[in-house]
């Protein structure tokens, strides 16, 4: 029986753990924190049951436009947020989340130990658990080991005023004025849950505008929203420093001018935990960033040697996570396997609007990496979108001139993240924008305008390569 040794138990690890059971091997997997990885107990499990309580504030401000009148100046005069019982309730559901993975593991029969695992050469594994070193031989490693908030050198978390994304849970009242470091993915969904909890937020971003990975036209629109909310954005701004003072805290920027908060929330990247793994005495190949190199088999430079997840610097997103892992095991255990393909990587932050996106992006168009013919079709015609009173966000689409096969998208609109899945199945099965459109949608629905932008794609040749 083979022997698959896997580090790291999180999305890429147990789902590797799962594969790797199901086609004979024997899996120990070996995880120190807990099953389900930071994705469970600290990054997308908890980030996102805030999120969806924040939205639930959201819509309650909203009510007035709808004809639903509180009788109060304030919703906060009415519904009370309690910080402590919200995070109380984020936590639970992390950890129920992460004992099911445990549960799953166990009715399989994967061996699970607690530890801190290192390689000792390509071949072993060494196991460091409050029993004593245990000794894992293996024929396969699969690395999963994720990462870990960076910090600023003169912004060191104390996980009571200055906070990672990992210790925002450990608060039990609404900040004052929260100032958020850091405009990505990260820091966008915790300043625009932080806001719709009824927070005071500074977003101070080091570009001109936020989301700077993700599709511009969508990160207008976001960014557009959040200053219509009230939010502060500081845009062009460099934070160098953070420390505190009094009750409060004080962000330094690169300017020298000082940003006054109660918290503040360091959202500045991530770095991979490869350090201490014994990885160069293996001979496994690492990025100057510390990432593990891997191929689209998720093998590394070392042939039985796999690595999966954000270690690997791939992409991110649990999803992939999970993806590489199953990969990895396919293709260790001689099983079927077609090789990593981010083309058809949907993605999605969970912001208010939400924005998703798949496939090709806006800004390979730009650069003329592809040549497409594309729709940008604003939601504000929409009749569902009218009666949720969302007058912002669109839906695009990206086909092939000549074919017509859709080839990407952008959703920017409450609940994105589950309209995104029909432009993922399209790119995923090279379906036309005729065929597309072709498709019955409810009316009213938000995925009306979906099929709507295919139907305006039909022309093609008239189509110019952005149309708004």
């Amino acid at each position: 029986m083979t022997k698959v040794v896997i580090i790291g138990g999180g999305p890429g690890g147990y789902e590797a753990a799962l594969v790797g059971n199901q086609l004979g091997g024997e899996v120990t997997l070996i995880e120190r924190d807990g099953l389900g990885g930071a994705a469970v107990l600290s990054d997308c499990v908890p980030s996102k049951t805030l999120i969806a309580t924040a939205e639930v504030m959201v819509r309650i401000n909203n009510a007035r436009a709808l004809g639903l009148h509180i009788d109060a100046a304030d919703v906060s005069d009415v519904v009370r947020v309690d910080l402590g019982e919200v995070n109380e309730r984020v936590l639970e559901l992390a950890r129920a989340q992460s004992d099911d993975i445990q549960q799953r593991l166990c009715l399989d029969g994967v061996n699970l130990v607690k530890g801190t695992a290192r390689l000792d050469g390509p071949n072993r594994v060494i196991a460091d658990t409050e029993e004593g070193e245990q000794v894992c031989d293996a024929d396969i490693i699969l690395l999963a080991t994720g990462t870990t908030p960076r910090e600023l050198p003169d912004a060191q978390c104390d996980g009571e005023r200055i906070l990672n994304w990992k210790q925002v849970y450990n608060l039990t009242e609404v900040p004052k004025r929260l100032i958020v470091v850091g405009s990505g993915v990260t820091g966008a969904e915790f300043a625009s849950a932080y806001d719709g909890l009824g927070c005071e937020v500074v977003l101070v971003s080091s570009r001109k505008q936020v989301l700077p990975g993700e599709d511009q036209d969508a990160a207008a629109v976001l960014q557009r929203s959040f200053e219509e909310r009230g939010m502060e954005i500081m845009s062009e701004c460099r934070a160098v420093a953070a420390r505190r003072e009094g009750d409060g805290v004080v962000v330094t920027l690169e300017d020298g001018r000082e940003v006054h908060g109660s918290h503040c929330l360091m959202a500045v990247g991530a770095i991979p935990n490869s350090a201490g793994l014994g990885l160069e005495e293996a001979g496994v190949d690492m990025s100057p960033s510390g990432h593990i190199t891997v191929d689209r088999v998720s093998r590394t430079s070392v042939r039985n040697i796999y690595a999966a997840g954000d270690v690997t610097g791939v992409f991110a997103l649990a999803s992939v996570a999970a993806m590489q892992g199953r990969v990895a095991m396919w293709h260790s255990l001689g099983d079927a396997v077609e090789p990593l393909d981010l083309r058809l990587v949907s993605s999605n932050v969970f912001t208010t609007p939400e924005v998703a996106t798949v496939g090709v992006t806006q800004k390979q168009v730009d650069a003329g990496e592809v040549r497409v013919a594309s729709v940008l079709l604003p939601l504000g015609s929409n009749a569902r979108s009218k009666m949720q009173n969302f007058n912002d966000g669109f839906v695009k689409l990206f086909c092939l001139p000549t074919t017509g096969i859709i080839i990407g998208g952008v959703v920017v609109a409450p609940r994105a993240s589950e309209l995104i899945h029909a432009v993922s199945v399209a790119v995923a099965q090279k379906v036309t924008v005729d065929d597309f459109s072709h498709a019955f949608t409810v009316y009213p629905s938000m995925s009306g305008s979906l099929a709507e932008a295919a139907r305006r794609l039909h022309k093609r040749d008239s189509v110019d390569l952005l149309t708004h």
